[in-house]
């Protein structure tokens, strides 16, 4: 037999075993018997072909074995016969037997199947007709009483659709308007930033934003304003200029968060009354850059987390500021912060800790989570902190229902 056809024989999905007639003994068996049986090549390859069948199927071998005993010797007989494939089972095998009658002697080739996933995917194939003739007529009838309705639906639902994608392009855009295009990094200093969006279609009115004030100090905040949609889109926008306006007179983080509530309180507090939380800080990397020195005030905001180098987290303590742009006269809390070489400083909204998990209406952060949460992942950095968090919110599912904003700064 050729090279190649023995190639093709030996790498075929079924198995394939040449026999001489005159012996009854195997010549030629291919991988797919031999990893079928659980035996050597050179353990099939000189056995009587009926020692690899068996008793029961003796014979239905000899009959295999006397295949087209006339001229027409391509014509292929077929039968079931067992395999013997261990000591105790076997395998029922559809075998097709061909003979080659040659000058001196004659080969018979048995190709095997697995009769059992042939008849299997028989009545496989059957059963999805049947199914799918019966589908067929129970879809047809629907069709032809439901066509018009159908036509009517796909057209509100064409209509839908576009207003609806109109809308998510206008809320994205607008969106981002009120997020920094680019993120820059105080010197000394790393950020990182992520914004979820809860409802794609609705503008939120969290907001984060780092700037320069000088070529030494730097300007940061994160916030929330309360409600969404255009209302709480043009309050977003007035606070992110009003917060780097002020700063730039009067860069104290309380006299900032002031001016704020001035401006939200005059403007505002008509029928439609807004307001917001706000973390509002300054960075300042000392002289040896082994340092850095934060200064934060809060205006009711929750409080910063402080993530060490030394594996350890606290909350910055700032609870007590009131919200801006309430009352026409707030009062707002403020704290000093060091960064030592690895430490991190971590922003967050209010979606993050008020996310529902679990059954009624237990949030995230009921039972302090998240500042284990911080124990648990320092030290780290501002990407990685980052990062973590995210993987958090994708764990909240559905129970994620208000957009989130996180700001982290880490000192290298």
């Amino acid at each position: 037999m050729p090279a190649d056809t023995l190639r093709f024989l030996d790498t075929a999905p079924a198995g394939y075993l040449a026999i001489r007639a005159s012996s009854q003994c195997v010549v030629y068996a291919n991988a797919t018997v031999c990893r079928t049986i659980g035996r050597a090549w050179s353990d099939v390859v000189g056995r009587r072909v009926h020692d690899l069948f068996a008793d029961s199927s003796a014979d239905t071998v000899t009959a295999l074995l006397s295949a087209s005993p006339d001229a027409d010797t391509e014509t292929p007989v077929g039968a079931t016969a067992d395999l013997v494939t261990g000591p105790d089972s076997v395998l029922s095998m559809l075998v097709m037997a061909n003979r080659d009658i040659q000058d001196d002697d004659s080969t018979i080739r048995f190709t095997l199947h697995s009769a059992t996933s042939h008849r299997i995917r028989e009545q496989t194939l059957i059963e999805a007709r049947d199914g799918a003739l019966t589908a067929q007529a129970t879809t047809a009838d629907a069709l032809t009483r439901s066509q018009d309705a159908l036509e009517a639906a796909e057209d509100a639902r064409r209509v839908a659709e576009a207003e609806r994608t109109q809308i998510q392009i206008l809320a994205t855009t607008l969106q981002r308007t009120l997020l920094p295009p680019v993120l820059s990094s105080p010197p000394g200093t790393d950020v990182a930033a992520y914004y979820h969006h809860a409802v794609i279609e609705e503008v939120g009115g969290d907001f984060y934003d780092v700037f320069p004030l000088d070529e030494s100090t730097w300007g940061f905040f994160l916030g929330d304003v309360s409600g969404k949609g255009p209302g709480a889109a043009a309050v977003t926008s007035l606070t992110r200029y009003t917060l780097r306006a002020a700063a730039v007179f009067d860069r104290d983080p309380i006299t900032v968060l002031q001016n704020l509530n001035t401006v939200l309180y005059h403007e505002f507090r008509g029928d439609d009354p807004r307001f917001c939380t706000v973390l509002f800080g300054t960075i300042t990397p000392a002289v040896d850059e082994k340092t850095t020195t934060i200064r934060l005030a809060s205006g009711g905001h929750p409080p910063a987390l402080h993530l060490r180098a030394d594996g350890s987290a606290e909350y910055i303590d700032t609870i007590g500021g009131q919200l801006v742009g309430a009352l026409r006269t707030a009062q707002f809390r403020a704290a000093d912060v060091i960064l030592e070489a690895g430490d991190v400083l971590l922003l967050y909204t209010d979606g993050l800790t008020e996310a529902h998990v679990g059954p009624g209406k237990a949030r995230y952060d009921d039972a302090g989570a998240l500042e284990t949460f911080a124990n648990d992942a320092a030290p780290t950095t501002a990407a990685r902190i980052v990062d973590d968090l995210i993987g958090l919110l994708n764990s909240f599912g559905s129970g994620l229902q208000d957009d989130v904003a996180v700001l982290a700064l880490g000192a290298p």
